[in-house]
């Protein structure tokens, strides 16, 4: 796919007046009953990963490492992980440094909305000599290169640049849509437009694509990823002369465009926003498989989290296909196919696991300690279209079927979303129990 390109990526210098804040999201309550005790960028990823990961290493491996976590809800476990997984040399002057929601003599209030967050950071968030901010979402899946976004707009003289992604007509009504001209230039900004006419105003003229050397294909809108760079002082101006603006994309952009130069940069690779149970299900699903639409394993690219001192995965007799098997794992005489077995988890004689997610366990639970459920899948279990949260105790002979004719509810120990059965952290299933489409 052939891209315009022009000037040249940041030199080291400028990357190091650049500083990124990451948004942790609010209640998550479209993510529960994942979000029950975690905050959205907390959740667990492929086994061993957690959401945020995937921002902080974007910012590492572009040569950016002065970063702000915003968090606000059930932070508990985002801000152990971020401790344990991110340390910086103190020759570098970089750090992870986690700002949560506080009480202050000008404000009691918990944040209102993306801008507000960022707002009632801003006496933390300056830093000496930083001229240029990214703003990212703590909750999506993708790799990116900021040196190309900042690229962009460092040569547009932007004073805001949204990263920018081609999405159909129905993707169109969940995103903020943007109209530009042949150079990018955003004219419009509409934040989940849901009316026909207005999306028909919203469609991408050919001639846009064509400075791109590329085609619509069908996906004519361009959507907001969420991923902006503003100028520093361009940013503190917006948010302290507006204290109404609590929401970047239903206020601060939109409004903006009367007064500031604001641009699109384009992104054509793989990009996911996981702010449902489905769409994290269907994506931790393909990552199963043969050619998974997101490679971990890049070598230049490395995806950073916590470095655990685990055993390695230990399997007997066990019959595993189109799987992710993480450290510390123990598989006995079990079937494994197209599913996700995360660290330290455990998984019986004659179980059964097939288009799952289990978590696995925040520790190894010693002999004399075990429950008469033990933490893990119990003998004969079958699992399918479902996913086990941290530390459950699965009992034996139980059968969990997910179904997209389920309907959600909640129930003892689980909960059904999107026709996926979730059993929550921590959980007890009793030997025999069925749940789901049984």
């Amino acid at each position: 796919m052939r891209t315009k390109k022009s000037g040249h990526v940041p030199d080291p210098i400028t990357m190091q007046k650049v500083g990124a804040i990451v948004l942790g999201g609010g209640r998550g309550t479209r993510l529960y009953p994942l979000t029950a005790v975690r905050s959205k960028p907390a959740v667990p990823l492929c086994g061993r990963y957690r959401l945020v990961d995937i921002p902080l290493s974007n910012c590492i491996n572009s040569g950016i490492n002065r970063i702000s976590v915003l968090t606000q809800f059930n932070s508990h476990s985002l801000n152990r992980h971020i401790n344990n997984a991110y340390h910086f040399d103190s020759f570098s002057g970089g750090e992870v440094e986690i700002l949560a929601a506080e009480q202050t003599n000008e404000t009691g209030d918990w944040f209102q909305g993306t801008a507000d967050a960022v707002r009632k950071h801003l006496s933390h968030i300056r830093q000496r000599g930083v001229t240029h901010f990214l703003i990212l979402s703590g909750d999506q899946l993708y790799r990116m290169d900021y040196r190309a976004l900042l690229q962009t707009h460092l040569e547009k003289d932007a004073d805001i640049t949204v990263a920018a992604l081609p999405v159909n007509r129905k993707a169109a009504e969940g995103y903020g849509i943007m109209k530009v001209n042949t150079k990018c230039g955003i004219r419009r900004f509409v934040e989940k437009p849901k009316d026909v006419a207005l999306l028909d105003t919203l469609i991408t003229p050919q001639k846009v694509f064509d400075y791109f050397g590329l085609q619509a294909d069908g996906k004519e809108f361009l959507a907001s990823m969420g991923i902006y760079a503003f100028k520093a002082d361009v940013l503190e101006q917006l948010l302290t002369e507006h204290p109404e603006w609590d929401d970047f994309g239903k206020e601060v952009l939109p409004a903006s465009l009367k007064t500031h130069k604001m641009f699109a940069h384009m992104f054509y690779g793989f990009w996911e926003d996981i702010g449902t149970v489905r769409s994290y299900f269907d994506v931790s699903m393909a990552m199963t498989g043969p050619n998974p639409p997101f490679a971990f394993h890049d070598p230049n690219n490395i995806i950073y989290t916590h470095t655990r001192m685990l055993p390695g995965v230990r399997v007997t007799n066990a019959n595993i296909k189109n799987a992710i098997i993480c450290s510390g794992s123990r598989i006995d005489r079990a079937t494994v196919t197209d599913a996700i077995i995360g660290i330290r988890s455990i998984v019986n004689e004659g179980a059964v696991i097939k288009r799952s997610i289990v978590l696995g366990a925040d520790y190894f639970e010693a002999p004399e300690s075990r429950l008469s459920h033990p933490i893990g899948i119990g003998k004969n279990t079958h699992i399918t279209q479902a996913i086990i949260d941290h530390n459950a105790r699965i009992g034996n002979n139980v059968v969990i079927k997910g179904s997209n004719k389920l309907r959600d509810s909640d129930g003892a120990g689980y909960a059904i979303r999107d026709g996926i059965v979730v059993v929550l952290k921590d959980a007890v299933i009793p030997n025999g129990t069925k749940i789901g489409a049984v």
